[in-house]
C-alpha cells in the first residue's frame, strides 16, 4: 500500500501536470470506486478546475473551483495517469476526468480498492471516517514530542500496531515503521508505555528524518507503484531493514528476524532491538 512518501510523490506530480485544468466531462467504468452518489459526481465537477491538489495523511485532495472537493484513497495499487484525449482507458480505468486541454487524467486501479468521494470543501474531516481521527503528520512543525509523550505513554498497545494506527500518527505504513523501529534500536513488540522520553525523542527525530528521505527518493517500489509520470519510486534501494529478513543486520551484523506483528510481517534485529 502507498505511504505517505508515494502519496506525496503523486500529489506533486498532479500538481505539476493538471492543478489549473478543466473537467469537461467524468467518465466512471467502475462506479463501485465513488462512495458519493455517482449522478452527483459527474454532473457536479464539470466546468470546474483544478485548483490545488493536497494530502492529508494517506489521502489526495482535489480542490474544485465550485467550493467542492474529491478525496481520493489509492489503497493498495490506486495509480493516476495523465494521457491525450482520444486515448483508449487501460484495462483498469475507473475514472476518466476529460479535461479542456485535450487531455485526459485517468485513475487506474488493478486491485479495485482505491475510493473516491465528492464532498464540500472544508467539511472532509467530518464526511470522510477516514479523515476525522487522523494523528498528527510527522513533520517538525505537527509531530511534537509532548504529544508523542501523551499518547504512548497511556496506551500499552506493542508500538509496530500503535504506529500503525492512523489516528496515532498519519502516513506510517508498514515498511517505514519497520524502518523507523530499527533506527531507534526499538523492537516492535515493545508497548508504547515502556519508552523512554529520551527514546520517544529519538523515534520522532527518525520518524520525521525518514519521511523525509523517503519523499526526496520519490517514495518506495517494493510491488508496484509508480508516481503520475509513470516512474517508479527509488528508496527501496535505501531500505535498512524491510525485505531484508535472514540477511546480516547493517549495524551490527546479526542476522534479521521476520515476524508477524499485528498480523502484518515485521523484520528487525534481535541483538539492536531488545524487547523490553
Amino acid at each position: 500500500m502507498p505511504e505517505l512518501p508515494e502519496v506525496e510523490t503523486v500529489r506533486r506530480g498532479l500538481t505539476n501536470l493538471v492543478k489549473g485544468a478543466k473537467i469537461e466531462k467524468v467518465d466512471v467504468p467502475y462506479p463501485k470506486v465513488v462512495t458519493s452518489d455517482l449522478t452527483d459526481f459527474k454532473k457536479e465537477l464539470v466546468g470546474t478546475v483544478i485548483e490545488k491538489i493536497d494530502r492529508r495523511g494517506k489521502y489526495l485532495l482535489f480542490r474544485l473551483s465550485n467550493q467542492a472537493t474529491i478525496v481520493s484513497h489509492l489503497r493498495m495499487e490506486g495509480q493516476y495517469s495523465v494521457e491525450p484525449e482520444g486515448a483508449n482507458y487501460h484495462k483498469h480505468t475507473e475514472v476518466a476526468f476529460h479535461l479542456a486541454d485535450d487531455r485526459q487524467l485517468f485513475y487506474n486501479d488493478t486491485r479495485r480498492f482505491g475510493r473516491m468521494t465528492l464532498v464540500k470543501t472544508g467539511s472532509e474531516k467530518q464526511d470522510v471516517s477516514g479523515l476525522k481521527n487522523l494523528g498528527p503528520e510527522p513533520t517538525e512543525e505537527d509531530l511534537h514530542l509532548d504529544y508523542m509523550k501523551k499518547i504512548f505513554g497511556k496506551s500499552h498497545r506493542v508500538v509496530k500496531s500503535f504506529l500503525l494506527d492512523q489516528s496515532n500518527i498519519a502516513g506510517l505504513g508498514n515498511i517505514y515503521a519497520d524502518e523507523v523501529l530499527w533506527m531507534s534500536r526499538i523492537h516492535p513488540e515493545t508497548t508504547t508505555d515502556k519508552l523512554s522520553t529520551r527514546k520517544l525523542g529519538e523515534l520522532r527525530r527518525n520518524i520525521i528524518k525518514e519521511i523525509d528521505r523517503a519523499t526526496a527518493h520519490h517514495g518506495t517500489t517494493v510491488h508496484s507503484f509508480s508516481n503520475i509520470y509513470g516512474e517508479t519510486g527509488h528508496f527501496q534501494n535505501e531500505l535498512q531493514v524491510y525485505g531484508r529478513a535472514k540477511l546480516p543486520c547493517l549495524r551490527c551484523g546479526t542476522t534479521l528476524k521476520k515476524i508477524k506483528v499485528g498480523q502484518r510481517g515485521t523484520t528487525f534485529c534481535p541483538k539492536c532491538q531488545i524487547k523490553k
